[in-house]
């Protein structure tokens, strides 16, 4: 089969199989199996397809259509214009954790005199915050941590990928549990699990059956790890210091009751992302 008829024949049956964005995916699909970019794909629109090229192909498109994620197919995934590798053991990077980096820059930028030496990314599962963090704080040194040890293991894959493996440390830790009580930080980054208990069945299937549910769930509450980051926090930031949490749009209300009930922080407030939606919590430790 050329690649014409291939393509055409794949898109159907992704958008059979429920994907919507069917006729992108099959090229991008296909693009992975024969090592093409765009353009070269579409040049070689005539060309006969190898057999065992063809087969992995399908076996691609079997995966797809059981609404196996495509990033966890093709085994990276793209964030903050940077190249990531994925795995089935962390969560795929959503525009939402770049504005939660977006907002964390345009803070602590507009605070003068303000230069992090210490980062701690809470619940950092691929590493993407901490490689962002490290690339646009040039001389902080960064903690990352996660309870998960595969998710550990994708970390320090994509730490050592971006070169910036001198200054992120990781550690497996139940939260700020693991830290040694003289460990302070300047700024505490955290994408926690948040996701309501009995919401997660109405997920997507890409989400609901393939993203790991460790990742995802905050308890019935959706505040199970919020509430905990809220109490632990506190104990490891220096005076002054901030603390950012993405948090899930349904959560506004009782994230900002938390923060503000706790007497340990000012300035908080819960700041709406580029469609509208609230979705970081900004906190300052008043010591």
């Amino acid at each position: 089969m050329r690649v014409q008829q291939l393509l055409k024949s794949a898109a159907v049956t992704l958008a059979d199989s429920g994907v919507e964005s069917s006729t992108l995916e099959a090229e991008l699909l296909l693009r992975d199996c024969l090592g093409k970019t765009r353009s070269g794909l579409y040049l070689s629109l005539d060309q006969q397809i190898d057999e065992t090229i063809e087969k992995k192909y399908r076996d691609f498109l079997d995966r797809r259509c059981r609404r196996e994620p495509l990033q966890y197919i093709l085994g990276s995934c793209e964030f903050w214009s940077l190249d990531f590798s994925v795995t089935p053991d962390v969560l795929i990077p959503r525009p939402e954790t770049e504005f939660l980096l977006e907002h964390v820059l345009s803070v602590t930028g507009r605070e003068e005199g303000f230069s992090p030496q210490r980062i701690l990314d809470l619940c950092t599962g691929s590493g993407i915050i901490a490689v962002v963090l490290a690339r646009e704080f040039c001389t902080a040194s960064i903690l990352a941590v996660d309870c998960s040890s595969k998710a550990l293991a994708v970390a320090g894959k994509n730490i050592n990928f971006h070169r910036v493996d001198q200054r992120i440390n990781l550690l497996c830790s139940d939260l700020l549990s693991g830290l040694n009580r003289n460990s302070m930080f300047d700024i505490i980054v955290c994408n926690p699990p948040y996701i309501k208990l009995y919401d997660i069945s109405g997920l997507e299937p890409e989400v609901r059956d393939w993203e790991p549910k460790l990742a995802l769930s905050g308890g019935v509450s959706g505040m199970d790890i919020i509430g905990k980051i809220c109490t632990q926090a506190s104990s490891h930031l220096h005076r002054g210091g901030w603390l950012f949490v993405e948090i899930g749009a349904d959560l506004e209300e009782t994230v900002l009751g938390v923060f503000r009930s706790s007497g340990r922080y000012e300035q908080v407030r819960v700041v709406k992302d580029w469609a509208g939606n609230p979705r970081v919590l900004q906190a300052k430790f008043n010591g």
